[in-house]
């Protein structure tokens, strides 16, 4: 089975453009906004392949058993390397082994543009860039909300196991890609297609090499943006008290054009412009939450304290004692930093190495920047959040739902510490 994957790939994406355009779909009825229509035209799109993904086993979805049971078992099986070379991380990142890259080839004819398109720090800034981002802030809410303060903990360990995921996805990124003219080709579809052939199953990885890139569409779609750009238009709207039907449709085009003109110039503008924002995008975050924190400074021991206490309490909320609450951070961890997804082994095969292994350290970064820094400083921000007149003041994020009081820390009337549980969702109905 010989498939052309660059062929395929551009006509599902204009397969895709083509249903996004299709008029009949969104404009059969008037009387709504374009908002309406566009939602109603993919619900039923979304509903199937969100089933279809997210079918449930033992009432979590399997594929977070797929995505932990692999975690655990590369962690293992590299002896920690998320620990062990972390230090390493950093100091790859900092150019530090730069002058290895650079060292002459034994084949002099190799031409050293043939070696990749972006830096170490590019790769990670372009790859953190498409996993900090809804999932951090209401994903976390909703972590808290369902499976209380317990959860965090089961974030930072999901996160922390998703760092040897990360490593050996982005490492065979590299290993396997493709360079044609300087420009480079890598992902999940590439070393499918590619590894499995060394291990004589090429029918099998010309398969599934498809199926990832269809899926990879849809999540792009999905996941990916639908989901982020959906949540940043609401947050616009509600800002600016914008109340137009088309509203919406407006802001998301305005987006959209914004990021075309950043994608269309390929993986070095996209590289060259998260090196920029990620960084003050990711400060700007930490040192706002740590105002918050600094403000509530007396409830941050009492937070933590909370954090590992409800983790193992076997009688926690709702929502299935430990095995729950556990299930409840995995899911919200493994949303948010995309470990397994495949998508950073795309961004990080177009390093400038000819080591696989060290992009691999790199990417191993981003689930510890991600999850354990940026979600835990979310979590502790929520449950330290002190209502002195809780009629007045609530935590909301978007229309994804509206917290009154979340799983935080206030004063009681003799001046002592207590723990409140009390939420208002979206409809606003109290629980």
């Amino acid at each position: 089975m010989n498939l052309n994957l660059n062929s395929v790939t551009r006509t599902i994406f204009l397969l895709f453009i083509a249903l996004l355009l299709q008029p009949s779909a969104l404009f059969a009825q008037t009387e709504k906004g374009i908002d309406d229509r566009i939602n109603e035209a993919f619900k039923p799109i979304s509903d199937f392949f969100s089933q279809l993904v997210f079918f449930e086993l033992g009432g979590n979805p399997f594929v977070i058993y797929l995505l932990v049971g692999g975690a655990v078992f590369f962690t293992l099986y590299f002896g920690f390397i998320n620990l062990r070379y972390f230090r390493s991380a950093v100091n790859v990142v900092r150019g530090k082994y730069d002058d290895l890259d650079k060292q002459e080839d034994t084949d002099k004819d190799a031409d050293a543009s043939e070696q990749g398109e972006v830096s170490h720090f590019q790769a990670l800034a372009t790859a953190v860039s498409g996993t900090v981002g809804n999932g951090n802030i209401a994903g976390v809410a909703f972590a808290i909300a369902l499976g209380g303060p317990g959860a965090t903990f089961w974030m930072i360990v999901c996160g922390l196991l998703g760092m040897s995921t990360k490593f050996v996805e982005c490492t065979l990124g590299v290993r396997y890609r493709d360079v044609d003219n300087g420009k480079v080709y890598g992902g999940p579809m590439y070393y499918l297609k590619k590894g499995l052939a060394e291990r004589n199953l090429k029918r099998l990885g010309s398969v599934l090499a498809v199926i990832f890139a269809i899926c990879c569409i849809g999540g792009s779609f999905g996941g990916g943006n639908a989901a982020q750009s959906n949540q940043a238009t609401i947050v616009v709207k509600q800002l600016l008290s914008l109340e137009s039907t088309s509203s919406g449709a407006i802001i998301g085009l305005v987006m959209a054009a914004l990021v075309g003109l950043i994608i269309i110039g390929g993986i070095k503008r996209i590289a060259s412009v998260t090196e920029k924002i990620v960084p003050f995008m990711a400060l700007l975050y930490f040192v706002a939450c740590s105002y918050i924190l600094i403000v509530n400074v007396n409830f941050i021991d009492d937070a933590f304290r909370l954090i590992l206490n409800e983790a193992f309490n076997p009688k926690a909320i709702g929502v299935g004692g430990v095995i729950g609450v556990l299930m409840v951070g995995f899911k919200r961890a493994a949303f948010s930093n995309e470990a397994g997804a495949g998508s950073a082994s795309i961004a990080h095969s177009a390093v400038k190495t000819k080591y696989p292994a060290s992009e691999g350290l790199v990417s191993l970064l981003e689930p510890f920047i991600d999850t354990v820094v940026i979600c835990t400083m979310t979590a502790l921000v929520i449950i330290t959040f002190n209502n002195s007149d809780s009629s007045n003041q609530e935590f909301t994020y978007g229309d994804m739902t509206k917290f009154e009081n979340v799983e935080h820390l206030d004063i009681d009337d003799d001046g002592e510490k207590e723990y409140v549980m009390q939420i208002t969702d979206a409809s606003g109905s109290k629980e």
